[in-house]
This record gives structure tokens, sequence and C-alpha cells, in this order.
């Protein structure tokens, strides 16, 4: 008598043949760490769908005449099998390395310290937060002198440069390679800059200056970068009509960014001697202002009794610093998204605009320049002074 071999139901040889498609599924209870489960690929996708590659290409990217069901179909079918698009294979179609770079020629002295936390970190995080909403990835430039060689062996499609210098070394390679580029803060020197996001620094030291100037103060000096920058080059600018149009002295002093607080010590050290009598300071840079106060209070002078002194950037230097430094909300969070939407634009080929202006500063005082907590008045008003 012959053997008959046992009925297998029907719904046993559909669950066989699927694992056997797709054996990836298998569970098994042995730890599997160390062997990583195989990647849902496209083929994996046009077999279960029944149609080609090119047309699950098509209708995943949303290109070519693909039926609507059809496209429909093969997307809820990725969707199931959990399908994710290769970056590698994308960036070989594209020829983009959906990747930026975020550059600073700013000094550690500067940007370092307390600070570096501050201005670059602050734009980075945004910066990173409003690419990666458009699938791109966010490389942080350091600001090292020779960083011009990393610059040149990454593989980016576009590159934003904080705050750049007359004859900027990182935006002269970035134009030799070819790559999109925007810059915070306008590219000084040039009548045809970088696109750029407008910080408004004209505005910014004119807020600093009628707040001191509220205050009482009238022999107001100003602590500027030696570096030649466009926030630098507008706050002189703003320095000189506004003391012009008080009738007040002008007084200037100029610091290495290289040599960071101690370099504000030794710029307020110099405008002390020549001027003595100053009562007030703007110092932009918050890393200066930090200095500038460290070198007046071992001279003995209060702050801000005898000497007002306010920054541009409202960083960790400025909250944290005893007393605490009257600053500039500069809207960083912004600014940042801005100046992302802008490279966006440019990498796409979109060239329309050529700057934006990020949004009006705000001002943010404390106590370095409080009148309420000065002892007696100054004793000059506007009318005498002048």
């Amino acid at each position: 008598m012959l053997a008959t071999a046992p009925v297998v139901p029907r719904s046993r040889i559909t669950l066989l043949h699927h694992l056997l498609r797709y054996p990836h599924r298998m569970k098994d209870p042995r730890p599997s760490a160390s062997v990583p489960p195989r990647r849902i690929t496209i083929h994996d996708v046009a077999r279960e769908a029944g149609v080609s590659l090119t047309t699950v290409s098509h209708a995943l990217n949303d290109r070519g005449v693909v039926d609507p069901a059809t496209r429909a179909r093969v997307k809820q079918i990725a969707q199931q099998l959990g399908y994710r698009p290769s970056v590698r294979a994308q960036r070989l179609r594209s020829g983009r390395a959906n990747s930026i770079a975020l550059v600073s020629s700013m000094p550690f002295a500067v940007a370092g310290g307390t600070s570096r936390l501050g201005f670059m970190m602050e734009v980075a995080a945004i910066a990173a937060e409003a690419a990666l909403g458009r699938g791109i990835g966010v490389v942080l430039v350091p600001p090292l002198e020779g960083a011009g060689g990393l610059l040149d062996s990454l593989d980016i499609d576009g590159a934003i440069v904080i705050e750049p210098v007359a004859n900027d070394a990182h935006i002269a390679l970035l134009r030799q390679r070819g790559v999109s580029i925007v810059s915070i803060g306008r590219e000084p020197g040039t009548d045809d800059p970088v696109p750029f996001v407008d910080l408004q620094s004209e505005y910014t030291a004119r807020l600093l200056l009628e707040h001191l100037h509220a205050q009482g103060r009238r022999r107001i000096g100003l602590l500027i970068g030696a570096t030649p920058r466009q926030s630098y080059v507008e706050t002189e600018r703003a320095y000189r009509a506004f003391v012009a149009e008080a009738g007040l002295p002008c007084h200037i002093v100029t610091a290495q960014e290289s040599e960071g607080e101690a370099g504000g010590a030794a710029a307020c050290a110099a405008l002390l001697r020549e001027q003595p009598d100053i009562d007030a300071l703007c110092a932009p840079v918050d890393a200066f202002a930090v200095g500038a106060i460290a070198h007046a209070q071992a001279l003995g002078r209060r702050v801000p009794q005898d000497l007002m002194v306010v920054t541009r950037y409202d960083g960790i230097r400025a909250r944290s610093h005893q007393p605490p430094i009257t600053a500039v909300n500069l809207h960083l969070e912004r600014v940042a998204s801005q100046a992302v939407e802008l490279l966006f634009e440019h990498v796409s080929g979109r060239h329309e605009r050529a700057s934006v202006a990020a949004p009006l500063p705000e001002l943010v005082p404390r106590e370095s320049s409080a009148a309420s907590a000065t002892s007696s008045p100054p004793a000059t008003s506007a009318t005498s002074a002048a």
C-alpha cells in the first residue's frame, strides 16, 4: 500500500512562500546583535508589487508617467516592507552631497571660552534643524588656522560663512570650487558680495548708543575689532554719525581679535590713558567687553557707576558676567533659518534673492548700564556737554 503525503493547508503554503521570499523577516530567538537585518531594497518592492524597477523608481520619486493607482500601491507596499531609499544611491543619481558647511573666521580667542557655546553654536544648532527639515546635513568647520585644507576636502553642496572678513579666504576657496555660498553678515569691501543675511549692524550700534545717551552718558567710547568685518564698518559709521549729531567727542579704539579678552583690556587701557573721563563704552564683541570691564575694575572704576559698558551679542558671556552686560537680541534663530533658506534657493538654481534682512535687533538692558545702579548721575547734560 502506497503512503500518501500529508495535506498541507494552503495558508501554511502561503506563509512558507512568503518567508522564503523574505527570509530577513523570520524572527530568530537567538541574539542577533552581530548580524544586522538585511536592508529592504527597491528590488524587493518591485517584486512584491509585480512591477518593474523603473516603475518603482518613478512612483517613489514622483517622476515619469505612472498610473496614479499603481503609484499609490507601490508607495503603500514600500511603506509596509519598511523600505528606505539609499542615501548613496540618491547621491549618485543627483550628484549632490546633501550636506552644507558652516564656517567662521572668528578666532577662538573670541569664539572660544564660554562663548564657544554662544554665537556660532547657536547659529549651528538652528541651521542644523532647518537644514535637516530639507534632508540636508550640516558640517561645522571650526575657526582654526589651516581650516581651508579641511574645507577643500569636504563633500558639500554649499556653505554658510559667518561674518566674513574682507577678501575672506574661505569664500575665495569656496568660489574656486563652484560651491554655493551665503554669508551671515555682508561680505565687506566689495560691490559684488555673496548672497547674505543682513545683520542690521548699523541699527544695532545706534540702539546701544542711544541707550547709553538716554542713561545720561556723554563721553562714550567705541571699541571694535581691527579685522575688517562688515559689523565693525557699520558700527563705526553709526558711531561717528551719532556723536556728530549729538555734539559729543569721538573716541575710537581697536583690539586684535586674536587676543580676545586680553585685547579688550589692552584697548580699554589705551582709551582710559588718553581719555580718563570716558563714562561709557560700546564694545560690540563680548570678549572685548568682558576684558574692558576687568581692566576698568582693576583700576578701581565701578561698573556701571563710573563706566557703563554695552555689547552686541546676548550670549553666555553677557548673561553670566558680573555685572551682567547689556546686550542685544539679534534673533539668531531666525537669522540661521534665513541663511539656510537662502542657501537652499541658490543650491537649487534660484538666484532671485541676493540678500535678506534679519529681524530688527532688540535691546536687552542689564546692570552694566543701569542708571538705577549709579550712586549719583553723571555730571554733565547734553546741553552742557555740547
